[in-house]
């Protein structure tokens, strides 16, 4: 009989959690050894249409989704695939899986929700870094009203790493006649440029230099980068708020004219295009390789992976992104273009309670080496393609979503094999001797006590 689990994940929502969680549910479907349910959750504000029906794996996560939040029987297993302050203990054993921080601090709150699992799952050693490392006081108030400290907090369970697998039947190289034709023929006729950096990922809350990704900042040092010279590159950007609204577009292009009127009026300023909508991962595999898409770029404030960033070193394109947080497990400095910086405190509009704390930092990339960077890459393209399809062959080799799914068993068998599965209470039956009825147990006759009450 196969031990019962219980997945606690964003399974239908299209964003960067609800692509993990689905990849992970595909992982512990395709091990084999468990009886699989699935309840699904939101994740934010995003669009809750991830998951279709005409798909084969799809629809191995739908056919294990519960229409009503209860079982049967406690779970063997329970996985909850969210940050930890949601983390739940409903099975026997409780994994907590998450993406862990972009920053360099974890709240007391998520150390508390990690102590309540059994084992905790991150995707990168910047991940696991931050929760090992967090230690707080914890206090409690006297009689007095005075605060002492009786005792502290920190991780007291195991924590793994195990990387977000990019799958390499998907995210691969393509000649450009592999592309299809309506989608190539769609980013021709939109950019006019032979050369275009390409960023992919959302745009969230902040000002300038204030939103995680640092957009804006992205923007600016392009434009700089590239005005009023003769021959200049343009700036793809993959991008949307929480939904993919035509208010949500309208929203981009405001934050990318806000970055544009920064500069004098009679500057000659490169192009800048924004890609906005719901593309499938063949689609963002076409948009990876693009004839007219050179180089991924990021000056990300801090990842807990940086799932697209893996996907575009996949197929051999070129990846510049901040030197700092989850990535660095996949890019290197002689194989991609890593940007120096420095850490810096998260601007008070980020402050998000148990989520992002105050005393938190994450990193700020040089607008110096970026502006030199995309210069370099933009002259010398043939050296920084070269690199990059080494980098190719090192993640196909090592950061594949097949070596995912096999990493994880590796990681979680050890734990369940010793979790008991339920099993059928069986009673002996009673066999007849030769033609005799078979013998009756005689029950003890209950006896009334004083109080009345029969026992």
């Amino acid at each position: 009989m196969k031990k019962l689990m219980l997945i606690c994940a964003p399974v239908t929502s299209r964003s960067g959690y609800g692509a993990h969680a689905r990849d992970l549910t595909h992982a512990f479907i395709k091990h084999d050894k468990y009886d699989i349910k699935i309840m699904d959750v939101p994740w934010g504000e995003c669009p809750r249409d991830a998951l279709n029906n005409d798909n084969s794996n799809d629809k191995k996560i739908l056919d294990r989704m519960l229409s009503q939040p209860n079982m049967d029987r406690q779970p063997d297993i329970y996985v909850d695939i969210r940050i930890p302050n949601e983390f739940q203990t409903y099975g026997k054993f409780n994994i907590g899986i998450t993406a862990g921080i972009e920053t360099t601090a974890v709240s007391n709150v998520w150390i508390e929700g990690c102590n309540k699992m059994d084992l905790i799952i991150v995707p990168s050693k910047h991940s696991k870094g931050g929760f090992v490392g967090a230690l707080y006081e914890k206090m409690q108030q006297t009689p007095d009203g005075k605060q002492t400290k009786v005792g502290e907090v920190k991780l007291e369970k195991p924590i793994e790493v195990l990387f977000e697998g990019a799958d390499e039947d998907i995210y691969k190289p393509l000649k450009e006649k592999e592309i299809d034709s309506e989608f190539l023929d769609f980013i021709n006729n939109q950019v006019k440029e032979d050369f275009a950096f390409l960023f992919l990922g959302q745009w969230t809350k902040g000002g300038y230099g204030e939103d995680r990704k640092d957009i804006a900042k992205m923007i600016k040092v392009f434009y700089e980068a590239f005005a009023n010279k003769k021959e200049q590159p343009a700036l793809l950007l993959k991008t949307n708020g929480a939904t993919y609204s035509i208010m949500d577009r309208e929203s981009c292009l405001e934050k990318i004219n806000n970055v544009k009127n920064m500069f004098p009026s009679d500057w000659k300023l490169p192009n800048i295009y924004l890609l906005h909508g719901s593309l499938s991962d063949t689609e963002v595999n076409y948009l990876y390789n693009h004839p007219k898409v050179k180089t991924m770029i990021s000056l990300t404030h801090g990842e807990g992976f940086g799932r697209p960033l893996l996907e575009a070193t996949m197929t051999g394109l070129p990846v510049m992104a901040s030197n700092w947080s989850g990535h660095l497990d996949f890019l290197s400095s002689t194989d991609s273009i890593l940007l120096g910086g420095e850490l810096k405190q998260v601007p008070k509009c980020q402050i998000w309670k148990d989520i992002i704390i105050s005393d938190s930092q994450w990193f700020n990339v040089s607008e110096q080496q970026s502006y030199k960077a995309m210069n370099y890459c933009f002259k010398e393209h043939n050296e920084v393609k070269s690199k990059a399809l080494n980098l190719m062959k090192t993640n196909r080799d090592k950061f594949t979503l097949d070596k995912m799914i096999q990493k994880l068993d590796e990681i979680v068998t050890p734990y369940v094999d010793k979790v008991p599965t339920q099993v059928g209470l069986q009673l002996p039956k009673l066999k007849k001797v030769g033609n005799s009825e078979p013998p009756k147990i005689k029950l003890p006759q209950l006896k009334k006590t004083k109080s009345g009450v029969k026992i």
